[in-house]
């Protein structure tokens, strides 16, 4: 394996190479990426998989954009890379108007993500032990049909330069485990999930994190709760009150809010994989995005998210960026050409999922910031609604603004209390009307920070690591169901 030393000097190689050259801009990004991926299925071990992946990627500027990529770590290798990416920048600038960077620090530093445990460094059959044992008590059922565990685990060390004079180390560990169990009369299906579904839940933390989720003490709760939703009533159709739980709302928070404010989707340039934006730049510092109590932030640096990091991969410095504020729509998620193009603030958003790849605009924590209300407090004040918990189904359009989602489960409210299990339940709305009916958040002791590990985006598609914290928030007047309202 390559050692950081040799990392370093084959950093400064490229760059001096670079600067050789008299480019308008040159960065060079090496990546040392591992992945694990363990699951068991029905009492047996489903799979294990082991990812290692390590190389160059080079941007250059002259004129146009150009980029190559290399898992050859040599010398070589990196010259041949970048005469490859010059010759892409220069035929890319016959087609292409001037090219602006936005002006940011240039820092020389080194950044190592919080963990106490690597989870590389977890004895394998700790790990099983663990997986096995949780799915087993899942299954407290016979009509349980199927049960799940699963464990993931990443490792990023990169090396950043450029032509400025940027030079970044960065090693960041995340991790993040999850149970899920499918249970069946013969005329219904349901699935039920904790600590939420597609997975479980992600943070840039240690082995530690997933003991802290107590899969094991969970599971059976979990496995019972699949098998009462088979004899739960239907979702009611209408409008009333809606509470979602982090579990539900970070989602809520990704598409209606993380998506529609990357700037790139707004200029047009990132559109044919999940569209484009109804936040255009006409109606940044105008638009009354949601209620007063709405606070929406870009943060970086918000801890244990899985969008946490010392550097983006253009080297700008992780920081928190308002993107609503009271409300009103303030902030967008940008690179350096972008901002400089609508002329606001560098965010520090440009990710790529590995070395093979362009960086681009990508999320990285979007969070809901706490209100004054508790989660009790809000339930006892709410006179006929539905709480609605954990990810089971979400459609919108390409502009960001229609939705429907679906979670696995939900709670009727009635005068205040919970008056029982509902299932299939559903909301709709319209992005902007649907924020400006929250009425209630919850505060800091019901905040939950959720990541996403597979937020898809681009051509050829990445898969990005997200954060999203919130915690419970209520809406008033949501249309709920199936049918005509």
């Amino acid at each position: 394996m390559h050692g950081g030393a040799n990392m370093r000097e084959l950093v400064e190689y490229g760059i001096q190479k670079m600067n050789e050259l008299g480019l308008d801009y040159g960065d060079l990004r090496i990546s040392d990426i591992s992945k694990q991926n363990i699951s068991v299925k029905n009492g047996s071990v489903e799979s294990i998989k082991d990812d290692m992946g390590r190389g160059v990627g080079i941007r250059i500027l002259n004129g146009g954009w150009g980029f190559a990529s290399t898992s050859d770590l040599t010398k070589n290798g990196i010259e041949t890379a970048i005469k490859r990416a010059l010759k892409i920048a220069n035929a890319s600038a016959m087609a292409t108007s001037d090219i602006t960077l936005a002006e940011v620090e240039i820092c020389q530093d080194k950044y190592v993500s919080e963990y106490k445990k690597d989870p590389f460094e977890v004895p394998l059959e700790e790990k099983l032990e663990l997986l096995l044992e949780a799915e087993k008590r899942l299954k407290v059922d016979d009509i349980i049909k199927v049960t799940n565990a699963t464990l993931l685990a990443w490792r990023y060390k990169k090396w950043f330069a450029s032509t400025e004079g940027a030079n970044i180390e960065q090693d960041i560990i995340q991790c993040g485990a999850g149970v899920n169990v499918t249970a069946s009369d013969g005329n219904d299906v349901q699935k039920r999930s904790y600590p939420n579904s597609f997975g479980g839940v992600f943070h840039s933390e240690g082995y530690e994190f997933i003991e802290s989720l107590e899969l094991i003490e969970n599971a059976e709760r979990v496995g019972e709760e699949a098998v009462a939703l088979l004899k739960a009533d239907q979702c009611p159709s209408g409008k009333m009150d809606l509470i979602l739980e982090p579990s539900q709302l970070a989602l809520q928070v990704h598409e209606s809010c993380g998506h529609p404010t990357e700037l790139d989707r707004v200029l047009g340039t990132e559109a044919s994989y999940a569209g484009t934006s109804f936040l255009t730049v006409d109606k940044l510092n105008k638009l009354r995005y949601g209620s007063e109590i709405v606070n929406l932030v870009n943060d970086a640096t918000a801890p244990y998210g899985l969008g946490t990091f010392g550097y983006d991969d253009e080297g700008v410095k992780a920081k928190r960026l308002d993107l609503v504020k009271n409300g009103m729509f303030v902030g967008y998620q940008s690179s350096r050409e972008d901002a400089a193009e609508v002329r606001v603030e560098v965010s520090g958003n440009m990710r790529a999922d590995g070395w093979i790849n362009l960086p681009l605009v990508r999320m990285n924590n979007i969070n809901l910031e706490p209100g004054d209300w508790s989660r009790e407090e809000m339930i006892e004040d709410t006179k006929e609604g539905i709480i609605m918990d954990t990810i089971k189904s979400w459609s919108i359009d390409d502009k960001r603004l229609n939705f429907q989602f679906g979670t696995e489960a939900g709670y009727l409210i009635k005068n205040g209390e919970i008056a029982g299990l509902i299932k299939n339940p559903t909301y709709t709305g319209i992005t902007y009307e649907f924020w400006r009916n929250c009425n209630a958040i919850a505060g800091e002791d019901d905040w939950e920070m959720h990541g996403f590990p597979n937020c898809g985006k681009g051509e050829p598609p990445q898969s990005m690591r997200v954060g999203h914290g919130c915690a419970p928030a209520r809406f008033k007047g949501i249309r709920v169901g199936v049918g005509k309202w």
